[in-house]
């Protein structure tokens, strides 16, 4: 059994061992991984701003879409700078605080992601399968609780585990953590204690999570695929089916990682191959979400392109303006 409380002592920072087997190729690593966060960023951004600017996409699949891009935004942004920076610094270390904190808010937005897919799902089934209850089943307001339950869902399903590996005993200063964050598996294999009990209250409520929202979504799949097969003409099944391919994609990279990463009784045994798995929930995934979701959509790419008007002609008129004002001063 694990003390009350955390006897690490002088414990009060890691070393992240980052990507194995790849030190030659840091530069490069470094180079890549920037390059897969900037673009993450701009896309989910632009996903959030066009949603919350055209009046078009003010319906709840794109309301469950930005609120999914902001969950991927978070859940980079908690993971790839400080990998970035360990790329180019040659300590690795991460302090016991930031480690933790990094440890919370990755599961806390994981959980809260794969809620959310399984509400959006449910609004995908509601809109097909019920269509003239649709926009009394899914209103404005109904659409805010359900997302902010998400959020909370996720918020309060972690933060028992956390504060339990926060007072794990930790005897080894700067203990190296076998991935490039603070993943579950490799922490629990640094505490010198038996961590059992733990790991298995984390394999019950990551199967209560992931295993839960993985049904709703299936059961919501089934009935729309019934639902869309029964559809007399073929072009009406098309464009049923093309609203939720997009989503389905997603929904089989994530919880597919997932499962293999969390849905198992130990973790701490099983860390050397999980960072290649990792690498798909933390750096795919978020990554394809906005060109999976985009450039599928003739809706999204209308409203991107009227923004970009918007903007390129605001800037024109701002420069025309300040050219102008120039001249006058000038006189």
């Amino acid at each position: 059994m694990a003390p009350a409380g955390n006897q690490s002592g002088a414990v009060t920072e890691f070393i992240l061992a980052g990507v194995p087997n790849l030190n030659s190729t840091k530069a490069e690593l470094f180079s890549i991984f920037l390059l897969v966060y900037l673009v993450t960023l701009t896309g989910n951004m632009l996903i959030v701003g066009v949603v919350g600017a055209d009046t078009r996409l003010q319906t709840p699949m794109y309301f469950f879409l930005g609120n999914l891009s902001c969950l991927e935004i978070l859940l980079t942004s908690i993971i790839i700078p400080k990998m970035l920076s360990n790329f180019l610094s040659r300590q690795h270390t991460i302090s016991f605080a930031a480690c933790i904190t990094q440890f919370y808010f990755y599961f806390f937005l994981g959980a809260s992601e794969f809620l959310l897919l399984a509400i959006m799902s449910v609004d995908r089934y509601l809109a097909i399968c019920h269509p003239l209850h649709y926009p009394l089943l899914m209103n404005g307001t109904v659409c805010f609780q359900v997302a902010l339950a998400c959020w909370l869902g996720g918020l309060l399903s972690v933060l028992g585990p956390t504060v339990a590996v926060s007072l794990l005993p930790f005897c080894e200063q700067d203990a190296v953590v076998q991935h490039f964050f603070c993943d579950s598996g490799p922490l629990l294999r640094l505490a010198c204690t038996n961590t059992e009990k733990l790991e298995e209250t984390d394999f019950i409520l990551a199967s209560l999570v992931i295993v839960s929202s993985l049904m709703i979504t299936a059961m919501s799949y089934g009935h729309i695929v019934m639902a869309v097969l029964r559809i007399p003409s073929a072009s009406g099944r098309q464009k049923a089916f093309s609203t939720c391919t997009s989503h389905l994609m997603v929904v089989t990279l994530f919880y597919g990682s997932a499962i293999f990463l969390y849905v198992r009784p130990s973790q701490s045994d099983s860390v050397d191959t999980n960072w290649a798995v990792t690498v798909v929930t933390t750096f795919v995934i978020p990554l394809l979400n906005p060109f999976i979701y985009a450039l599928r959509n003739e809706q999204v790419k209308e409203a991107l392109k009227d923004l970009l008007r918007k903007v390129v002609a605001g800037f024109w008129g701002d420069f025309l303006l300040a050219k102008s004002f120039n001249k006058k001063t000038m006189r």
